[in-house]
């Protein structure tokens, strides 16, 4: 019964274990669906991040530098008032 329990080491690992399965690259139409982006904006925004690689006739975004630009544009939350709520 005394070994019933995990250590919270295990535990702190499994994150850091998920993040190394996840893809590190992505081709247009599996990115398009992963962020919800349009075709267009998506490549916009993966240039301007500088996250694509191309060779031949393939087309790959790095998923880690995208991540990256895109936590630039991530707006901190605010406080919702009593009135705001009795608005909506």
């Amino acid at each position: 019964m005394k070994n019933d329990y995990k250590t919270i080491k295990p535990m702190k690992e499994i994150p850091d274990q998920l993040r190394k399965l996840r893809r590190q690259f992505l081709r247009y139409q599996q990115a398009e669906i992963v962020y919800s982006l349009s075709h267009k904006k998506l490549l916009e925004l993966a240039s301007d991040a500088g996250a694509i690689y191309r060779f031949d006739s393939t087309v790959l975004i790095n998923r880690e530098i995208f991540d990256a630009y895109l936590e630039r544009f991530h707006e901190p939350a605010r406080k919702i008032t009593a009135e705001e709520v009795e608005d909506e």
